[in-house]
């Protein structure tokens, strides 16, 4: 890591924030070093429940330096064509399978790739009335994926 003048400072899901990780985050931003984010989920799951993710630990450089960040991860349609050049692949004949409807399921409607809600994380069936988009498929969770046809 480069303590000295860094151009970017990058977020991404950690348990070792602390107060003294974010003081110079936003000496470093402050300083003209970019805010990156990996993604901007505010919530993750864990076997404990429900943590914060990525959005969250970034919300309050963002506040504290009034700079936005740029988040490469999903749903940055940028990270989703990538992905399909390395694949080789077309949108087509991918899919998005996911248990966020404002990360995954967003990710696929904008990258317009097919897209499967799994409800085995964080979004409910509930849920799907707070968006104005929505899923070509929702499951209960991934063991309900049907297994790949021999024609495929």
């Amino acid at each position: 890591m480069n303590d000295v003048n860094p151009d970017y400072v990058v977020v991404g899901d950690t348990r070792n924030y602390s107060f003294e990780c974010l003081q110079r985050a936003v000496r470093y931003i402050n300083n003209g070093a970019k805010l990156i984010g990996t993604n901007p989920d505010l919530t993750s799951p864990s076997e404990h429940g429900i943590i914060p993710a990525t959005g969250a630990l970034v919300a309050p450089i963002e506040l504290s330096t009034s700079r936005k960040a740029y988040f490469v991860g999903k749903p940055n349609p940028l990270m989703m064509r990538h992905a399909l050049k390395v694949l080789g692949c077309t949108r087509e004949e991918t899919a998005i399978i996911g248990d966020r409807m404002d990360t995954d399921v967003i990710a696929g409607v904008e990258s317009e790739i097919e897209t499967v809600l799994v409800l085995s994380g964080v979004s409910s069936m509930d849920d799907l009335a707070n968006f104005p988009y929505a899923p070509h498929h929702v499951l209960n969770g991934v063991r309900d994926i049907p297994p790949k046809s021999p024609q495929s």
